[in-house]
């Protein structure tokens, strides 16, 4: 009899072992996951301008993808006196409570049905101008009418704008710049937008248990570059997304990856190549997988990311330490980065390298384009970084590639740290019928380790 009943509690311990290496979990949409934050990089810039009537000049681009996120609110009663410039296709529905001393601007053929939201008679500040709709034309055009520009944010299915009542400038140049940004680091308001992510933990959580994070991006989504910070030590990822994706670590720490794609580590810098295959994006199938892969019977978090922009950053929270950042300084890396380190390539409509140039613009081909290679590195270490050869690809199903000649524009390293310039034309491309092109730059890196004193 007693060797029934030993037998009968094996049983039930395999069966326990069994149930626990099966465990998964349902995502679903959560406005704050506690262990990981995700956010697009888009387009927008950060100043110390103030107008000369001391109020300050803030330019909202907002796009939208569906018509259930076209109602939003801009709740910003106790900022500094400023003007606010929104721009966005489309017919949305929104709230606005502005300060007093503010004044709210959309253009003349603007389809934003505004309403007040703040005290029964309050003025009305909402004027019209014929304002650009093209992001460098809408910064010029407000630095003609007001002096200058203190932020461009660029936000995606908002659903409220709050402010913080801090002040809405930033230390530095009063120049905007555009750039990729995490426009969660402008402190002088909260953005809520729509979760960018579905996440789910398995449950119970046994606090004994390995910190095992899972990212999936869906074939759906966007092949992007997805940077990544990792807030919490001896963590295991495992990372799953399209073919061309690539993640790029800003600290990996003690971590240990699992990955169906390149993952570039800056501090190296170093590329791995991925280390598994995954047929199929479903939930279920991911998550078995990341437990099979890291021998493990459960897993932390379950993250599904669907960005429709290139640049995403990623941060993998630390819940044991609250005072963790949330956001760290990314650099963006290029889909076609060397293995040998992660380049980016900016182009630039003129010699005094202010205004970036859209991959994608159409150019003449008798005007001169300018162009920065920068790269990133950690530590004191300098990078420097000599073009031997440019060259562009025409697309399509017979490609000619040709030879592109360029010259290098001079820029000190105080100017250009870890980067270089240089130009180049068309014109040999004027006569050719194809007119779109993929253009490629082969450089030679050095490295160069610099004292720092204490």
């Amino acid at each position: 009899m007693e060797g029934h009943v030993v037998l009968f509690a094996l049983l039930l311990c395999i069966s326990a072992a069994a149930s626990a290496s099966s465990q998964t979990c349902n995502p679903i949409k959560v406005n704050d996951n506690p262990w990981v934050y995700v956010t697009e990089e888009l387009i927008g810039c950060w100043t110390s301008f103030i107008g000369q009537d001391n109020a300050e000049v803030h330019i909202l681009k907002l796009n939208f993808d569906t018509p259930e996120s076209a109602l939003f609110s801009l709740e910003m009663n106790n900022t500094k006196p400023m003007n606010l410039i929104l721009t966005s296709p489309g017919t949305y529905f929104a709230l606005h409570n502005l300060h007093p001393d503010g004044k709210l601007y959309v253009k003349n053929d603007s389809t934003i049905s505004l309403h007040t939201n703040g005290h029964i008679g309050q003025p009305d500040i909402v004027y019209k101008r014929d304002f650009p709709s093209e992001d460098e034309e809408l910064v010029k055009w407000a630095s003609q009418e007001f002096g200058g520009v203190t932020s461009f944010t660029t936000i995606r299915n908002l659903k409220a704008v709050t402010s913080t009542g801090t002040k809405g400038t930033k230390p530095g140049s009063s120049n905007c710049t555009l750039r990729n940004e995490d426009a969660s680091e402008k402190h002088f308001m909260k953005i809520e937008t729509v979760p960018l992510a579905t996440s789910c933990s398995p449950s119970p959580q046994n606090p004994n248990d390995e910190t095992v994070h899972i990212i999936n991006i869906p074939d759906s989504a966007n092949p992007c570059n997805v940077s990544v910070h990792v807030g919490a030590k001896k963590t295991s990822v495992f990372l799953r997304g399209p073919q061309g994706t690539i993640w790029t670590f800003i600290n990996p720490l003690h971590t240990q990856l699992g990955s169906t794609n390149d993952i570039v580590l800056l501090s190296i810098p170093h590329i791995i190549p991925p280390s598994i295959t995954l047929n199929g994006d479903k939930a279920v199938d991911v998550q078995r997988k990341a437990l099979d892969y890291f021998k493990v019977s459960t897993f932390t978090s379950y993250t599904e990311v669907t960005s429709k922009y290139p640049m995403v950053l990623l941060v993998l929270r630390d819940n044991d330490n609250p005072d963790v950042i949330k956001t760290a300084p990314v650099t963006p890396t290029t889909t076609n980065a060397p293995h040998q380190m992660p380049l980016l390539m900016q182009l630039y409509t003129s010699p005094d390298y202010r205004s970036p140039m859209d991959p994608n613009t159409k150019v003449q081909s008798d005007k001169r384009i300018y162009a920065e290679i920068s790269g990133h590195t950690l530590g004191y270490i300098v990078l420097t970084i000599k073009v031997i050869s440019c060259f562009v690809r025409s697309t399509g199903s017979c490609p000619v590639v040709k030879e592109l000649p360029f010259m290098s524009e001079a820029c000190s390293a105080n100017l250009c740290p870890n980067s270089t310039r240089l130009s180049f034309s068309l014109d040999q491309l004027h006569e050719l019928t194809t007119t779109t092109w993929d253009l490629e730059c082969s450089v030679k890196l050095c490295y160069s380790e610099v004292g720092l004193n204490i």
